[in-house]
């Protein structure tokens, strides 16, 4: 939580000061963890991509039967009177819809949402440059096409993935691949195809923005990625909203390529941050 006592947030139906914003503890997200969200991100005042990210968050309320009682237009008009409260150029935004306040701590009730606005840091270049390793896991979410607020198995794994020097974890199953706890992942294989896990994977705006970024100059395939394709990859790289691309440069205890950054992931990368730019000098 921010340490400024001049946030405000969207709380059950009104804008109010952050330090006044609490759920009882009978919603089913305290109970079982039940309940949907997403985050999109701020540039100079304009979110990025808003209208992806609206349609992805219903659609994740829509398979796990909990209504928005706003309709897109009127949560769009919520978040910007929250934006304009805040004032915080550079910032994300969560918009949290739990299960409710259950009787029975079991069957879901009229849902709460909640909307947050936090500063955000983004990656430096010597960060990008410098890539990231990862370490392996079984495991497959349930309902992966639905942005949950599960996030146990990832959380659940932190020491475990530190201990092994790396940042982050890469969730497989029987050898297919399908995605990191907050990212997607895709590879690069020496004839400079770029591919990305179709299967039992959230759909990433930032991954479909890759995705048709680097189509106008590489073959793009969304299909099967095995841990043996990852290893004989020329690169990989994750991607997802705050941290947009980064490479990955080792896996476990396999080095991908040369152990740096590749220049096709950095051409991406860079393609990704000018189509960024260009949405940040929309105004609407």
């Amino acid at each position: 939580m921010p340490s400024s006592p001049n946030l405000y947030v969207y709380h059950r139906g009104e804008i109010i000061p952050l330090e006044k914003a609490f759920l009882h503890i009978s919603d089913l997200a305290v109970q079982r963890g039940y309940g949907i969200f997403d985050f999109f991100k701020i540039i100079n005042g304009i979110p990025l991509f808003l209208d992806d990210y609206l349609a992805r968050f219903y659609e994740s309320a829509r398979l796990m039967h909990l209504p928005v009682l706003l309709t897109p237009d009127e949560l769009k008009k919520v978040l910007y009177r929250l934006m304009a409260q805040n004032q915080i150029p550079q910032s994300g935004i969560k918009m949290v819809l739990t299960g409710g306040y259950s009787e029975d701590g079991y069957t879901p009730a009229a849902p709460n949402l909640l909307i947050t606005q936090q500063p955000i840091t983004l990656l430096t270049a010597a960060q990008v440059q410098q890539g990231i390793q990862v370490i392996t896991y079984s495991y497959i979410r349930d309902l992966a096409e639905a942005k949950t607020i599960n996030y146990s198995t990832g959380i659940r794994l932190q020491p475990h993935m530190r201990a092994q020097g790396a940042q982050d974890i890469l969730y497989h199953q029987n050898g297919i691949i399908t995605e990191c706890p907050r990212s997607n992942l895709f590879i690069v294989t020496h004839d400079n195809q770029v591919i990305t896990p179709k299967k039992d994977v959230l759909k990433g705006i930032t991954r479909k923005n890759v995705l048709e970024v680097a189509h106008q100059k590489y073959a793009t395939v969304e299909g099967v990625v095995t841990l043996t394709d990852l290893a004989q990859a020329k690169e990989a790289f994750t991607t997802s909203t705050t941290k947009q691309i980064l490479p990955v440069v080792q896996v476990d205890d396999q080095v991908i390529g040369n152990g740096k950054p590749g220049t096709v992931t950095l051409d991406l990368w860079q393609d990704l941050l000018s189509l960024e730019k260009q949405q940040a000098l929309v105004r609407v």
